[in-house]
C-alpha cells in the first residue's frame, strides 16, 4: 500500500489519491480491517487535497 506523505513534503495530487483508492477496491472488492483503515485515511488525504489545506486529515 501506498505510504502518507510526511508533514513537511507537499501534498499529492488529487489524481494521485485517486488512483491509491482505485488500485485499493480492485484488490477484490472486499476491503480487510487493514485496507478499510488505509480506504478511510486515503479519504481524509483526499478531502483535504479538495479542501485545499493539503494537509492530511486525521
Amino acid at each position: 500500500m501506498s505510504t502518507p506523505p510526511s508533514p513537511a513534503s507537499p501534498a499529492r495530487s488529487l489524481a494521485a489519491v485517486n488512483a491509491d483508492i482505485r488500485a485499493l477496491w480492485q484488490r477484490g472488492g472486499r476491503l480487510s480491517p487493514e485496507g478499510r483503515r488505509e480506504y478511510e485515511r486515503l479519504l481524509a488525504e483526499w478531502a483535504a487535497v479538495v479542501r485545499g489545506d493539503g494537509v492530511e486529515a486525521a
